[in-house]
């Protein structure tokens, strides 16, 4: 119970931290700012420095929703709890990105940056980078998973009977850190468009395989 509660203090500190440091950051920023980039990285629109308290907004949302999703996984079965627990610390992992994304732009608006080139990481293999992590981090947990109907390796066949579950989820897991490692692996040798493409491409192959085994497993396990 006590974890359960320093979990808990965890995901609200960084579900409200954006939106302390933004309105406290307010109080600096210039009144114009870059509102929006482009697909080449190059300001597309300069607004006002209040547009900054959106990002925290889509974050306290976003942590509402994922809250929401974790109460509703654990339900009331005693056995469910790894489920509540999975959902918190994905969520926690969510919202880690949230806030390093609120942080990155936070320093594009102080430093009036036009180009993103101009920072000193690219911004989408950052994203990628930290996508990788979570989905590694998702891996590890998905084995722990019991058979519910929000999250995990959830298909027709994987869903069949708690054999099947247990299966899917540990072959999940197991391609889940895999396909993770190789996402953080390409967003450190690529950026741009081909960090995206690769890093794309490495989740769907993934999901297909991933697909395949657990109908697999049905038709060896029922």
């Amino acid at each position: 119970m006590k974890k359960k509660k320093i979990v808990y203090c965890m995901y609200y500190i960084l579900m409200f931290l954006p939106l302390v440091v933004t309105v406290i950051s307010l109080i600096f920023l210039p009144d114009r700012i870059p509102a929006h980039y482009g697909s080449e990285n190059q300001v597309t629109r300069w607004g006002s420095k209040y547009e900054t308290l959106i990002f925290p907004a889509e974050t306290m949302i976003c942590g509402a929703i994922i809250t929401a999703v974790a109460k509703s996984a654990a339900g009331k079965k005693k056995d469910a709890e790894n489920n509540e627990n999975s959902v918190l610390i994905i969520g926690i992992a969510v919202l880690l990105l949230f806030n390093l994304m609120t942080f990155y732009f936070l320093l594009a608006d102080f430093r009036q940056i036009r180009n993103l080139s101009d920072m000193p990481v690219d911004i989408t293999g950052l994203v990628f980078c930290y996508l990788g992590t979570a989905i590694i981090l998702c891996g590890i947990f998905m084995p722990k998973l019991k058979r519910n109907s929000l999250i995990g390796l959830r298909t027709k066949w994987s869903m069949k009977n708690e054999v099947t579950w247990e299966k899917s989820q540990k072959f999940g897991g197991i391609s889940f850190v895999i396909s993770g490692a190789c996402i953080v692996v390409s967003s450190l040798f690529t950026e741009g468009a081909m960090c995206v493409v690769w890093s794309l491409g490495i989740l769907v192959v993934d999901v297909i395989i991933d697909i395949i085994y657990t109908r697999i497993a049905a038709c060896k396990y029922s």
